[in-house]
């Protein structure tokens, strides 16, 4: 059974003294009213026996009439005794043998029944009072005064225990009462009070008052609940400013984030620049939501895994840059082992640069562990990953349109050259035939016969180069990327020599344009077509690489060599190969090789969209 409170107990206990108080002065009030019921009709009694004395003493001295009733003495002492004895005047007498009182009252009687009645009745009627006589009476009467006195005196004492009865019972409500004041306004008024106090403190935000309240009572469990609570709620005010100090400065790093995507979207898509438009934003990002390093990976069909190109922080120059005056992305190692990556306790995100059409590249996000990334950093980075897959879609886009654009241009050049220029000189070489069958005689035999001569050897350089220039044409790239086309050479020229051509290729996807791609090929193609048709050689290796900020494309074999002039006699393909290097603005050498054979080695530096662009261009 659950024990009353602490408060309640108080109360009780309080109402339980006012109310024994109570009990006690009313119990002892009527126990003494009972004890001195009848002591005033057995003193008015007492009283009267004194009087009763004397005149029983008068009626013995008396003259004797009979005809009065009851007029003899024996009567007369009959009824007095009656009156002695009488229950008003015993029930006053206390019944303890001991008692003063009650030996009083016995005595008094003793002396009545053996010395003043006997006297009275043996006293002659009409004779006069003895002075034994007068003298027992005048004993008695002292003896009932007496008891009189006693009588008296002891409803006196009576009356006044029930004063102090009743003045006790006074003064111990008036302390109960007192108690019980002092104790509701330390217990009760004051915590009442405190709590009021601490209620409106609570509704003016001001979470500091404390009631401190001590006991085990109600209002101090109040109390200490009232603290728990303002301090709980002082802790939730405090969590929720500190929410939405936060959410604040997550929705103004939100506003100027999508500030920085909104001009970056349109840096990325005006410029055409992926590396030069997403990385001074990944920086600023990164500076704004507290994050970094961030990388672009863009996903190669050639390669087996993910290829690197954007990063913010490097410590190196990274491969598939090729502007040595940019250093964007560079930073000093001991900037680098403070960024929160993989091995200073960073945690990475990725996110995938993805379009309806497929994967294309994945976006690596570094953040510290210890702060994490919040829902709206990450949603930020979402969107910043469907920004970028856009942009490279469109710009994939651009580089397919522009490669079929290009396609299409040779293709109508070339055959405006076989309709026109191929036709006209297929036409003079039939005239040619026609007039060597002409039998002219004489002395103009041997000028005529030259003459021919140089007009078919002319005419069969003039129909070779414009069928090399066809095929130049007429070469368009039907794969995806440089690199499968240069595969698919290799393979070409390997069964035309018979023996497989080494290749060696190291270039960053998506580094040249269209027109570089096509131009490149072309050399590597002549190239291979010279060593294979003129070179007489059995080894050929071709080797392409990129040397920021350069493209190194090599093609050499172990053949016979160039002859002293260095250009074979009617032979026009160096001539075009070093016209396509001017194209692309770069240089090539053709030379012979210490060890024998032939060294044609290409350099030139990329103009791509995708790739920064360069102010000064070494060779």
């Amino acid at each position: 059974m659950k024990s009353r409170s602490p408060l309640v107990n108080r109360i009780a206990i309080v109402v339980c003294a006012v109310v024994l108080t109570s009990l006690v002065s009313m119990a002892t009030t009527l126990a003494v009213s009972k004890s001195i019921e009848g002591n005033a009709t057995a003193i008015n009694l007492a009283g009267a026996l004194r009087m009763g004395a004397f005149r029983l003493l008068a009626h013995a001295a008396g003259p004797r009439d009979n005809n009065t009733p009851g007029g003899n003495t024996s009567s007369l002492a009959d009824d007095y005794e009656a009156s002695l004895t009488d229950s008003l005047i015993t029930r006053a007498i206390p019944g303890s043998a001991d008692h003063a009182l009650a030996n009083q009252y016995r005595a008094i009687t003793a002396y009545w029944e053996q010395t003043l009645r006997p006297g009275l009745e043996n006293h002659p009627q009409g004779a006069p009072v003895s002075a034994n006589m007068l003298a027992a009476t005048e004993n008695y009467v002292n003896s009932v005064n007496q008891l009189v006195s006693m009588l008296e005196r002891r409803t006196e004492a009576r009356i006044g225990l029930l004063h102090l009865i009743q003045i006790i019972s006074l003064a111990f409500s008036i302390l109960i009462i007192i108690a019980l004041f002092v104790d509701l306004r330390n217990r009760v008024l004051k915590p009442l009070r405190k709590l009021v106090s601490i209620a409106i403190a609570v509704g003016e935000q001001d979470f500091s008052r404390k009631a401190n309240l001590q006991g085990s009572d109600e209002l101090a469990q109040l109390g200490s609940a009232f603290d728990q609570m303002s301090s709980e709620l002082a802790l939730t005010y405090n969590e929720l400013e500190e929410r939405a100090r936060s959410k604040t400065e997550e929705l103004e790093e939100s506003h100027a984030a999508l500030q920085l995507l909104h001009a970056s979207s349109r840096n990325l898509f005006a410029n055409h620049d992926l590396c030069d438009g997403a990385v001074p934003m990944l920086q600023e990002l990164e500076q704004l939501l507290g994050i970094g390093p961030i990388r672009l990976y863009l996903h190669d069909k050639e390669s087996a895994e993910p290829v690197q190109a954007v990063t913010t922080a490097s410590t190196e120059r990274p491969f598939y840059c090729r502007d040595h005056h940019c250093n964007a992305c560079l930073v000093t190692p001991e900037v680098y082992d403070e960024l929160p990556i993989e091995e200073h306790d960073g945690r990475r995100l990725l996110l995938p640069i993805r379009t309806p059409s497929g994967l294309l590249g994945t976006l690596e996000v570094w953040y510290p562990a210890d702060k994490g990334l919040s829902k709206t950093a990450r949603r930020l980075l979402e969107t910043l990953s469907d920004q970028l897959a856009t942009a490279i879609f469109l710009e994939r886009q651009i580089t397919e349109q522009q490669q079929l654009t290009l396609a299409e241009e040779r293709t109508v050049i070339a055959r405006e050259l076989h309709d026109s220029l191929a036709q006209s000189l297929s036409y003079l070489k039939m005239q040619v035939a026609r007039m060597r069958r002409l039998n002219i005689e004489g002395d103009q035999k041997i000028s005529y016969d030259a003459i021919l001569e140089e007009l078919s050897t002319g005419l069969n350089s003039a129909y070779r180069q414009l069928r090399e220039l066809l095929a130049t044409f007429r070469l368009k790239l039907d794969t995806p990327d440089l690199a499968t086309a240069l595969r698919k050479t290799i393979e070409e020229f390997s069964e035309r020599l018979g023996k497989s051509v080494g290749l060696k290729y190291n270039m960053p996807p998506q580094a040249l344009s269209p027109n570089e791609e096509i131009h490149t090929l072309q050399i590597i193609r002549e190239g291979l077509a010279n060593a294979v048709k003129h070179a007489d050689a059995t080894e050929i290796f071709v080797e392409i690489v990129f040397d920021s900020p350069q493209v190194k494309a090599k093609i050499r074999d172990n053949g016979k060599g160039l002859p002293e002039g260095g250009q074979p006699v009617n032979h026009y393909g160096l001539i075009i190969m070093q016209d396509r290097a001017r194209t692309l603005g770069g240089q090539l050498t053709v030379q012979n090789h210490a060890e024998g054979g032939v060294e044609v080695v290409l350099t030139f530096v990329p103009k791509s969209r995708h790739l920064i662009p360069t102010e000064t261009s070494s060779t």
